[in-house]
């Protein structure tokens, strides 16, 4: 039998930390982070990262998982996922997914292999010179000859995506399936475009009075640089190139809040491909009443 597991999606600042700690409070679950920042230590300020105290006695996954120097995958996300299911079933509580990275998501969900091909050195070597001399776009048009389905659905500006896509392609020519071996409810958080965009504002003033700045300082005394994956996060590598004095502070304060929005309509986009269940956040009591209801429902199938 599959086992059933609870996802809270939705784009940045639409509420779902909060929703997701409600319905594992309420049906005994414990949560497991899909963001591709929070799993990094020491990013916790531009990544909204729960707080012990604010995770109420919840025991969360998948958050402070490696260093902010590794590379995290959605191939070992998907792996460390798939034993927190297990773990968590085994002791007859409640999987609770949580975030709005979309290929995590897909991993899971959808039944993507993203680890179909080993890494080829050689040829992200070649790759890397092609990059540097052409830019993303180079490997796009790569991607678009070999892969071109691969191609129409990818971020066409995230180098490292391009160029792991264009070695399963070359390995495999496409990217293999994994069965799914779980049965999801799956519940996307929405907003109206213009308050989510207002709350996704507020967050950031919120983070850079909070120390967003001392703590990307911090980082970047320790050797993070914005080669790293970690920094190539929103937030961080816009403070990042304020503290080498590449923009104003102004400056940055704007990219951060543009970038956020930016990303918030991608993920919004990510969502209305998949086979969601979309939730109205404007009443906040009343779509968690709904949530939970729907939650109770699927539990009884």
């Amino acid at each position: 039998m599959k086992k059933k597991v609870v996802f809270i999606l939705g784009p940045t600042a639409v509420g779902k930390s909060e929703v997701a700690l409600c319905v594992a409070k309420k049906f005994d679950g414990e949560i497991i982070s899909a963001d591709s920042v929070q799993i990094f230590r020491g990013l916790d300020i531009g990544s909204a990262k729960i707080s012990t105290a604010e995770m109420d006695g919840v025991v969360h996954h998948g958050i402070d998982i490696c260093d902010a120097k590794e590379n995290f995958s959605a191939y070992q996300f998907a792996q460390f996922t798939k034993k927190k299911i297990d773990e968590i079933s085994s002791r007859g509580k409640l999987p609770v997914v949580v975030g709005g990275t979309g290929l995590y998501i897909r991993s899971l969900v959808e039944g993507f292999n993203f680890g179909g091909a080993d890494v080829d050195e050689q040829l992200r070597a070649e790759l890397d010179e092609i990059h540097k001399q052409g830019g993303t776009d180079a490997l796009f048009e790569i991607l678009q000859k070999i892969a071109p389905q691969e191609a129409a659905k990818i971020d066409c500006q995230n180098p490292r995506r391009l160029v792991r896509a264009i070695e399963i392609a070359k390995g495999h020519g496409q990217k293999s399936r994994s069965e799914v071996e779980i049965d999801p409810l799956v519940l996307a958080l929405v907003l109206p475009r213009e308050q989510l965009y207002e709350k996704i504002n507020l967050r950031v003033d919120r983070m850079l009075e909070n120390g967003l700045i001392d703590e990307v300082r911090n980082l970047k005394a320790a050797g993070l640089t914005a080669e790293h994956q970690s920094m190539k996060a929103i937030g961080y590598k816009e403070v990042l190139a304020y503290l080498d004095g590449e923009v104003t502070f102004q400056r940055m304060a704007e990219l951060v809040k543009q970038h956020s929005r930016n990303y918030a309509k991608r993920q919004m986009t990510f969502l209305r491909g998949m086979n969601c269940q979309f939730v109205d956040m404007q009443n906040r009591t009343q779509a968690v009443s709904e949530i939970e209801k729907q939650v109770a429902d699927f539990l009884k199938k």
